[in-house]
């Protein structure tokens, strides 16, 4: 079987069912595990890669390009022609996100490829689990993929045993600086599932802006700070733009997290994101914080 990957999450779930080597084709945002990088990339974007953008700037460029109703992301016709896949893992979730699946249907029929497209779009944190077990179904391994839910599921068990009954923190989840956008969809669930209580956010509700204001009318006891398309580094940096707000003494202690890795991809490593979190939350519990992964900015 031919696989194209237009989604990072989708990318993880391939590899992790075994099924690296029938990977044909990628999304440029395609980074994880390491193999994935020598996949030939057949999605890019319009936006500019290399940092140079302010969150700011990130922020108008996308909302220009949807008012405008064009995407901000691109396919490589010819390379999906040339590949002829059989299967291709989309979303319909975000047009933020990645390639809508509807659009690339609408290629295929241009360039007389018919593979079949299958979107996977998660709302809850155990449909992020599930979306595992419908790539499983289109691509034979089902096997595999109900030994992987079972894993995760049990790790997840293993987080809520261990702060059971502990007093539940106020928790922020801050997907965007500037403008703030709460994060939303599986995020609120994962913030339960380590044990805190969602502020401004419910599961399965998309991410939505939100101001100062708003922020500031609650009672915040932590604030992770997950910028969606960003490593730890560059949640880091991206802090800055709200830290030295008058806002900010209301926040808490605050974390930046890599968000590609735990939590703005619906994929195995979100199970990740709850451990983190659990640790983050409870740091009086059994659970290490890595820095790898997280780093407090405010005490």
């Amino acid at each position: 079987m031919r696989i194209v990957s237009l989604l990072p999450s989708a990318t993880e779930i391939v590899f992790a069912l075994g099924l690296g080597d029938q990977l044909a084709g990628v999304s440029f945002e395609c980074d994880f595990p390491a193999a994935a990088r020598e996949v030939p990339v057949v999605s890019g974007t319009v936006l500019p890669t290399d940092g140079s953008f302010t969150a700011q700037q990130i922020d108008a460029a996308v909302t220009a390009r949807l008012r405008a109703g064009e995407s901000i992301y691109t396919l490589d016709d010819a390379r999906i022609r040339a590949i002829d896949p059989d299967l291709i893992l989309a979303q319909d979730l975000c047009r933020v996100c990645a390639v809508p699946s509807g659009a690339v249907e609408e290629a295929l029929a241009v360039i007389g490829c018919h593979a079949r497209v299958l979107s996977l779009d998660p709302g809850r944190l155990d449909e992020v689990i599930e979306c595992i077990g419908s790539v499983g179904a289109a691509t034979g391994t089902e096997t595999r993929a109900e030994l992987l839910m079972a894993d995760l599921r049990g790790r997840l068990n293993a987080v809520a045993a261990r702060v059971r009954g502990r007093r539940r923190p106020r928790v922020l989840a801050l997907e965007w600086p500037d403008p703030p956008f709460n994060a939303g969809h599986w995020v609120p669930d994962m913030v339960e599932a380590a044990g805190g209580a969602p502020v401004l956010a419910s599961g399965g509700e998309p991410s939505v802006r939100i101001s100062w204001e708003q922020i500031a009318a609650e009672a915040v006891d932590v604030t992770v700070f997950m910028p969606c398309g960003f490593d730890l580094d560059g949640a880091v940096s991206q802090a800055g733009s709200f830290l030295g707000r008058p806002e900010a003494a209301g926040l808490g202690r605050v974390y930046a997290v890599d968000a590609n890795a735990c939590f703005s991809r619906p994929g195995p490593r979100v199970v990740e994101g709850v451990e983190l979190l659990g640790a983050i939350l409870h740091p009086d519990g059994p659970g290490v914080v890595p820095t790898s992964l997280a780093r407090q900015l405010s005490p």
